[in-house]
């Protein structure tokens, strides 16, 4: 498995900025924490039935950390699966095979880990 590249065309682009996440989902997440009392973050919330496309699109956190520095958190990983093809792991749900995932972009083509 290997993480999207950029220099692949048909790669899927995730947002990574502030600036990137829509209008519409920063509103609604918003909206969500202010009308309750979330046990998770709305944005965690697991969507089944959207497509790749869409779960990329999913933003978990779009907020500032304690430094003040806004921080966005997809809640699906897009990964390239040699088996399956491109897949999205969540966030929270699939974080070991996203650990596995890194591990993997950490080794070279013997197996051996590459530290930099």
């Amino acid at each position: 498995m290997a993480t999207q590249t950029p220099h692949n065309n048909d790669s899927i682009r995730q947002p990574l900025t502030p600036e990137e996440v829509s209008p519409e989902q920063t509103a609604a997440q918003r909206q969500a924490i202010a009308e309750g009392h979330p046990t998770i973050n709305p944005g965690d919330a697991e969507q089944p039935n959207q497509s790749l496309e869409e779960k990329s699109q999913q933003v978990a956190v779009n907020a500032p950390d304690i430094t003040g520095d806004n921080i966005v958190v997809p809640t699906y990983f897009v990964v390239d699966d040699p088996e399956e093809g491109q897949k999205a792991l969540h966030h929270v749900n699939d974080a070991e095979e996203i650990s596995d995932v890194i591990r993997q972009a950490r080794t070279d083509e013997n197996g051996d880990r590459q530290w930099r």
